[in-house]
């Protein structure tokens, strides 16, 4: 399945389309900037950031929060990837993931070339949705993208 094309303004400014990247790459949605399981997982995103880059995989972080406040969250946290704003959902809505909340429901995607490859979602533990990709990453190396 593709993941879905939209230009999404991220936190330093750039409008990405992630479903437009070549090449192996991790968006993880957040529900909500600055609440504890957010924090967390950002920052463990952030701390695995260098071993995602030396694989060749970039990482995004999406939610339904606005730029400004995605700007504030990363500034905060010295984070290392870029985070993007679903600002009122449409991306969250295409993918089955918005809450009546508004907010993303907490899921991991492993897309390659604009291709969902593997979904992490249902996991507890916020900060596992990082491990996960990276070891899903891990695994496909020297085995080919198609295996992750």
């Amino acid at each position: 399945m593709s993941f879905p094309r939209m230009g999404l303004r991220g936190h330093n400014g750039e409008v990405v389309d992630v479903g437009g990247l070549r090449g192996v790459v991790v968006v993880y949605f957040f529900p909500r900037a600055f609440t504890s399981g957010c924090t967390r997982e950002a920052l463990k995103f952030s701390e695995l950031y260098d071993e995602f880059r030396a694989l060749g995989v970039e990482v995004y972080g999406v939610s339904t929060d606005p730029p400004d406040v995605l700007a504030k969250f990363a500034e905060k946290h010295g984070l290392k990837f870029v985070l993007l704003s679903d600002e009122g959902g449409r991306l969250a809505s295409q993918l089955g993931i918005l809450r009546p909340s508004g907010t993303a429901d907490r899921v991991t995607y492993i897309l390659v070339d604009g291709k969902i490859v593997h979904v992490l979602k249902g996991l507890r533990d916020a900060e596992r949705h990082a491990y996960e990709a990276l070891e899903r990453v891990k695994k496909a190396v020297g085995h080919g993208k198609d295996q992750i």
